[in-house]
């Protein structure tokens, strides 16, 4: 299919819109997969289709490894690890672009605090931003969702609306800036 868009049209960049999970091409990185399984796609071989442009990866630890079964602190040494083994994957094996596509703290599950997903932002921004000024495959990071005022009835937990949560709305702002840094000429 990738081959065919490409055909179509090759003035766009293309990607899969992957969560991550490793598969059969790797096995033995099954230990990265939330719980060690091998569920899902296959980031590896998938990405190495010569017509994708960049990888992604999906990050909600709290959905793949309920608190119930792991603390706060283990799902954040998850997201370390989901995080640096998708960047060295992606700067040797697949030497491709990162981007980290999809990535929240919903308000809708026990726990939620604003700080628990201000500090989760910053993590995720931290290593990005590392990556970046390293000159690593991941230099970007979208969270999932971004809507305006009076848009909450479609919200699905992970969403972010910037006017009511100001502290949020500076960490990616800080971010934004951070990265625009790194593009400016020396």
């Amino acid at each position: 299919m990738a081959a065919h868009v490409k055909s179509i049209d090759n003035h766009h960049l293309l990607e899969i819109g992957l969560e991550g999970f490793y598969g059969a091409s790797m096995a033995a990185k099954k230990q990265y997969n939330p719980n060690s399984s091998l569920t899902g796609t296959d980031f590896i071989s998938n990405n190495q289709i010569p017509e994708i442009d960049f990888a992604t990866i999906h990050i909600y630890p709290e959905q793949w490894l309920p608190s119930t079964n792991l603390s706060d602190d283990g799902q954040l040494a998850f997201v370390d690890k989901w995080i640096q083994v998708h960047i060295l994957d992606s700067n040797s094996l697949l030497k491709k672009p990162l981007l980290i596509g999809e990535f929240g703290k919903s308000s809708s599950l026990q726990g939620y605090s604003l700080e628990k997903r201000n500090n989760n932002f910053r993590r995720i921004y931290t290593a990005i931003y590392g990556s970046a000024i390293g000159g690593g495959s991941c230099a970007g990071g979208l969270f999932w969702q971004l809507l305006t005022l009076g848009m909450d009835q479609v919200g699905d937990g992970y969403h972010v609306v910037l006017e009511q949560s100001p502290s949020t709305a500076k960490i990616i702002t800080q971010q934004s800036c951070k990265l625009h840094r790194l593009s400016q000429p020396k």
